[in-house]
């Protein structure tokens, strides 16, 4: 599994777009279809969401998905290489 600080960094980039467009929460579980509840899980990193929710996140925010995942805005040192994956065997 992906370790906690990705999953962080997504919801991190989930919250600074949704205040982009200055929707609440609310506003953006009607957008999306998803739960508010499940909108503040994932903005806290506790949530691990799949490609196609993922995919419903670039859509409302009218960006792709290689810019939904791009934070480097949140994090100017942001790298793939700095996560830990476990194989489970």
């Amino acid at each position: 599994m992906v370790n906690k600080h990705l999953i962080r960094e997504f919801g991190q980039r989930i919250k600074q777009l949704r205040n982009e467009k200055k929707l609440s929460q609310e506003n953006l579980s009607f957008s999306t279809g998803f739960h508010r509840t499940y909108i503040g899980m994932i903005e806290r990193g506790e949530r691990n969401i799949s490609l196609t929710n993922i995919a419903v996140f670039a859509k409302v925010f009218e960006i792709s998905i290689s810019e939904l995942l791009d934070f480097s805005s949140i994090n100017p040192k942001h790298s793939y290489k700095n996560y830990e994956i476990k194989i489970e065997k």
